[in-house]
């Protein structure tokens, strides 16, 4: 079960290592990586650590997941707090070693919605952004397990295409780990509770969603 774990951390570490830190560089270099090339890292290094860590921890790296995946009765509630320990180790200690790294950085790829985009808005779109993935999700993955290529490929690229949309707006966070982590180091917490519950409430959703268009039990 420590394989598990550990899985969870190094995987989530490396998802918000790259995928913030895609952000941190293009904040602090002009732009010089694009909006479209941050969806891009984001995609490809969720792909990735599925093809890495779908056999050993199901490549979760989202607490917002493996709740609904519990939720779904393919997780056992039991090691979801474990898992949702795990999560933020990793998570933490990317952003940590973002801010070592990239100390002009403002943002460290922190979640924030536009200016002049209202919080409950931001909510709104976030709910739906973690919907549709988790829609995905419990649709290719093995139990609770994301395995393969199909997995890998759909869930790393709805992610992109969440990202590449949505972006601009909210940030496209859909995982409370990869806006608090960013959080405890910039001190930006007014919005940070739209992060945290639109994602868990958008994956139970999508779960109790899944028995009215599928045939097998599956919620």
């Amino acid at each position: 079960m420590m394989k598990q774990y550990i899985s969870e951390s190094i995987g989530t570490f490396a998802m918000i290592f790259c995928g913030c830190g895609a952000m941190t560089i293009n904040e602090i270099k002009g732009g010089s990586i694009s909006h479209v090339g941050v969806a891009v890292t984001w995609g490809l290094i969720v792909m990735a650590m599925i093809y890495a860590f779908g056999e050993t921890s199901g490549a979760h790296f989202n607490p917002a997941v493996t709740i609904g995946f519990a939720f779904a009765k393919k997780f056992p509630w039991p090691k979801v707090p474990k898992y949702i320990l795990a999560q933020p180790i990793g998570g933490v200690l990317a952003i940590f070693l973002l801010w070592f790294l990239f100390p002009e950085s403002q943002t460290l790829g922190e979640t924030v919605p536009a200016e002049g985009f209202p919080a409950y808005k931001a909510a709104i779109l976030e709910f739906l952004l973690t919907f549709f993935l988790m829609v995905v999700i419990i649709n290719v993955s093995t139990g609770s397990k994301e395995i393969g290529t199909m997995a890998a490929i759909a869930v790393g690229g709805v992610i992109l295409l969440e990202a590449m949309f949505a972006g601009p707006m909210i940030k496209a966070s859909m995982n409370p780990v990869r806006s608090i982590a960013p959080a405890l180091f910039t001190g930006n917490f007014q919005d940070l509770w739209l992060y945290i519950l639109a994602p868990i409430l958008g994956a139970i959703v999508a779960v109790s969603s899944c028995k009215l268009v599928k045939d097998e039990q599956c919620c």
